[in-house]
């Protein structure tokens, strides 16, 4: 269960996202501007490659918590994903769900987007959208044709955050909200939780 069959995500980054990413390295402690929707963009993209280039995995995944915390609407993003069980859980599920969230998406993503550290990503445009904006980018690996990125960005208080991502055409949090869906179906909620424990 999975976006395994997803070429690219940045779910880890944004997700992502997941968590994503211009061929450009920015220190790992340059202030990302989250007060503009492009530049946030390209800032939080740095960031994230600039981690996957350092090549250890053990500093790329910690770099991405503090990302994942500071950059991404876990919570709303989150709450999207559960949005047909929320009405029939526990208060003591869904934090429990939520307390396992940000650690399973670190867990599943980070090894794979090792493989995109040297991609080339360019920012196409910026658009406006309900509460806050569409940065529409392509992302290219070396030998291999361009892939459309949509970062969805949601204008939060805090600033600019990450809140969905459509790669190829195919909308991350709505495939994660069908794959949840499926497990609950087969397993119950509560082994939902027990599995993304697993994979944090």
């Amino acid at each position: 269960m999975s976006f395994a069959r997803i070429p690219f995500t940045a779910a880890a980054l944004a997700l992502a996202t997941i968590a994503a990413p211009v061929a450009f390295t920015a220190p790992a402690s340059a202030a990302i501007n989250n007060q503009d929707p492009t530049q946030f963009v390209t800032g939080f993209t740095q960031e994230g490659l600039g981690a996957l280039r350092g090549g250890n995995p053990t500093a790329a995944k910690a770099k991405f918590r503090t990302m994942l915390a500071q950059h991404v609407a876990v919570d709303q993003i989150g709450d999207r994903l559960i949005r047909r069980w929320k009405p029939t859980l526990k208060p003591e599920q869904v934090a429990a769900y939520k307390a396992a969230l940000p650690n399973y998406i670190i867990g599943v993503y980070a090894d794979r987007l090792f493989e995109y550290a040297n991609a080339d990503v360019k920012i196409i445009r910026t658009q406006p959208a309900a509460n806050g904006a569409a940065v529409v980018s392509t992302v290219t690996k070396k030998g291999q044709a361009p892939i459309n990125a949509i970062w969805a960005v949601v204008n939060t208080p805090q600033g600019y955050k990450v809140s969905n991502l459509t790669v190829a055409g195919i909308n991350l949090t709505l495939t994660q909200a069908a794959d949840f869906d499926a497990y609950i179906q087969r397993n119950g909620f509560d082994k939902l939780v027990a599995f993304m424990k697993s994979k944090g």
